[in-house]
């Protein structure tokens, strides 16, 4: 049976998303024993159960989505940008706390929580990419497009900036990528990127001088200085990390023979990628990356096919945001960057990032869906046309 009679958009992205997903309940159930012994006695089977729910409902979710026409979004992303902001103060005063860091809302009568920065993250891009798509005629005018758009990107980073600063910078990233290939006045984009330079300098000094007087300040000043330092006794999740990817070698040691999975903390989601490694050897390293540049191969191929400004900005934008947190992720797992909480889509243990990850990446395929609907309408046209003619 050919399952691809009935999903649309690009054919490839499906397959990754399958791959990703299988190799993601692979290595979730190897990588929990440590917290099944914590706090289920030893109970693996019910965090597989869970993760392959969220798994199953994931790409349920990106199947639905896929089917609704994109141009939707736009409308929705103006009510989803007014919703974030409070959602996202309200988390930071009443939220769950783990690690003095206020990220999640728990989702009564579940053992679920929603992490509101990612719901902020996907109303964000969709809000930027219609902006931008509108103002297209006035584009270059710093009152008529650059104001409207910076406000509440600035507004959403600055409200996830407390909790989750590497969230708020790789969206803060990914709109400036937006607003440079939406054609934004290169003047104003260089003064938004020296802006965001000197604030990101003075919050350095302002967090090693007084690291008390933000919340997660001493959190920021212990990770950048146990990166720059690079001994074990300071930086232990990042020798625990290499010490898995050493292990590992080229072949690796076997699906569920990882030894760092007891010892490496978040080592089902933050550190998933070291422990791929180690179970799987660095062949598979190797094919992850190259599954996430495929990804974002063909995120820019369905941007360039879409012939409306909205579509292609909406795949790029939500393209590069996936693909900058794989990078990102897997970048802490070999010490090449400070130790972050970004998880590794589609394959780290998450509840609702995994399902935002993969409504974002429903969107992509709707656009993919909608341009192939196009171009079959724009041949049968032309056919129709050459017929007549004849």
């Amino acid at each position: 049976m050919n399952l691809f009679k009935y999903i649309k958009g690009d054919k490839v992205i499906w397959t990754i998303v399958v791959l990703l997903s299988l190799l993601s309940i692979l290595v979730v159930y190897s990588s929990v024993v440590a917290l099944a012994y914590r706090y289920k006695n030893g109970d693996t089977g019910s965090y597989l159960i869970k993760h392959i729910f969220i798994v199953g409902s994931g790409i349920f979710l990106m199947y639905l989505v896929h089917k609704v026409k994109y141009s939707y979004f736009s409308r929705i992303s103006q009510i989803a940008v007014i919703l974030a902001a409070p959602l996202l103060l309200y988390t930071l005063i009443k939220g769950v706390s783990a690690g003095e860091a206020a990220r999640w809302l728990s989702i009564p009568g579940t053992s679920l929580t929603f992490q509101t920065s990612d719901f902020a993250k996907l109303a964000l891009i969709t809000y930027v990419a219609r902006m931008l798509s509108i103002k297209q005629d006035v584009i270059k005018d710093f009152k008529q497009a650059f104001l409207p758009i910076i406000i509440p990107v600035g507004l959403i980073c600055l409200l996830i900036l407390p909790a989750n600063f590497s969230t708020a910078a790789l969206l803060f990233l990914t709109c400036l990528v937006l607003m440079f290939i939406g054609r934004m006045n290169t003047k104003h984009l260089l003064i938004l990127v020296g802006s965001g330079l000197v604030f990101g300098i003075l919050l350095i000094v302002l967090i090693f001088h007084f690291p008390t007087i933000i919340k997660r300040g001493e959190t920021w000043k212990a990770r950048i200085e146990n990166f720059r330092k690079g001994d074990s006794e300071s930086n232990f999740q990042a020798e625990q990390a290499k010490i898995a990817i050493a292990t590992g070698g080229v072949f690796g040691l076997g699906p569920g023979h990882s030894m760092e999975r007891n010892f490496l903390p978040q080592a089902a989601s933050d550190f998933i990628y070291a422990i791929v490694i180690e179970e799987w050897g660095l062949l598979s390293a190797v094919l992850i990356v190259f599954l996430y540049v495929i990804l974002l191969f063909r995120g820019v191929r369905i941007a360039n096919k879409s012939e409306r400004t909205f579509g292609s900005l909406l795949a790029i934008g939500l393209t590069f945001s996936l693909v900058f947190q794989a990078m990102i992720n897997m970048a802490v797992a070999v010490n090449l960057f400070p130790v972050t909480g970004q998880p590794l889509p589609l394959v780290s243990m998450g509840g609702t990032s995994i399902w935002f990850t993969s409504i974002s990446l429903g969107i992509i395929l709707s656009v993919s869906r909608e341009t192939e609907t196009e171009n079959k309408t724009e041949i049968a046209a032309e056919k129709g046309g050459a017929l007549e003619t004849a």
